[in-house]
């Protein structure tokens, strides 16, 4: 007889490779991973997108209802806002920015130089739209890790083997980034009800079954208990984990991987620009009140010049 409390199998429901956009007005080369298209088969991650600029970057503009979590890929990061926070974000560091009621910010490269970030857009429950807005730099030096195998696990945001991540959250998000070594096989553990995405940013690796290369995203939807495909016996598994397998190729080259999990929220996502609400005319209003001057004068920080 299997272990009763075995997890679940996942499965992967949809592959995707990013899509390249180019350069633009504010940065010299954009990719778009997640897109805010289809917000029902992402829920609750709204956007994912890959930014490499130099100047100008992303002056200073408006969000609210959402959190934005910022990895720095290469490059240093200038941030600043209007609660009088400013800083550097250098490779490997995080920033999960909870702009809540209302905050005016700016991303720019470091002395213009050069920046290149995956920022993805988390949604906020309806009751929490206007939650004080806060700022929290995570280190690469403060993640939280777990080894095993030929896997590293550095864990930004919730609980993964026994190790919590530093983030603190308004809704439960599990946020990972892990590196494995060639010819290696892993399985994270997912709670039931949550949709994971597993991003490649370099490398190979097979995702329940399914190849992806360096640029591609692979969904995994909540798991229902009635779903032959992942529970061919309800009696032998546990209900409420599930297990998603990773396994790399042989070869000469590591994979890194970002892995983020979450519960649906599903409530109306309504969007205009940096705003994301439940309705047109809570849209309206964010406008209105930006205008009005009610998230604060725009900044007039000066650059930095050290770090």
């Amino acid at each position: 007889m299997a272990d009763s409390k075995a997890p679940r199998p996942r499965r992967v429901d949809r592959v995707h490779t990013k899509t390249v956009l180019g350069p633009d007005a504010q940065v010299d080369a954009k990719a778009v991973i997640i897109s805010p298209d289809s917000t029902a088969l992402t829920d609750p991650f709204l956007v994912l997108s890959e930014d490499r600029f130099s100047s100008p970057g992303f002056q200073w503009h408006p969000h609210r209802g959402v959190e934005t979590v910022t990895l720095v890929l290469d490059g240093v990061l200038e941030h600043g806002d209007s609660l009088g926070n400013a800083g550097t974000l250098e490779p490997g560091d995080v920033q999960w920015m909870t702009a809540g009621s209302g905050i005016i910010h700016r991303e720019l490269a470091f002395r213009d130089e050069h920046a290149h970030t995956l920022q993805l857009w988390v949604n906020l429950p309806a009751d929490r739209k206007f939650v004080p807005t806060r700022y929290q730099d995570l280190r690469a030096t403060s993640h939280a890790a777990h080894t095993a195998g030929g896997v590293s696990v550095a864990v930004v945001s919730g609980r993964s083997e026994g190790v919590t991540g530093p983030a603190a959250n308004h809704w439960p998000i599990l946020g990972l980034l892990l590196t494995l070594d060639p010819a290696t096989r892993y399985a994270q553990l997912l709670p039931a009800d949550h949709r994971a995405f597993c991003y490649v940013l370099s490398g190979r690796v097979t995702v329940a079954g399914r190849h992806l290369k360096a640029g591609q995203i692979a969904w995994s939807d909540p798991v229902a208990w009635s779903d032959p495909a992942v529970c061919s016996d309800p009696v032998a598994v546990n209900p409420d984990a599930t297990s998603l397998a990773l396994a790399t190729p042989a070869g000469d080259e590591r994979t890194r991987l970002m892995l983020y999990a979450g519960r649906p929220l599903g409530e109306p996502v309504v969007a205009g620009g940096p705003f994301v609400m439940n309705s047109k005319a809570q849209i309206q209003q964010a406008f209105a009140d930006f205008h009005a001057g009610r998230f604060g004068d725009i900044p007039r920080q000066a650059r930095l010049l050290t770090r």
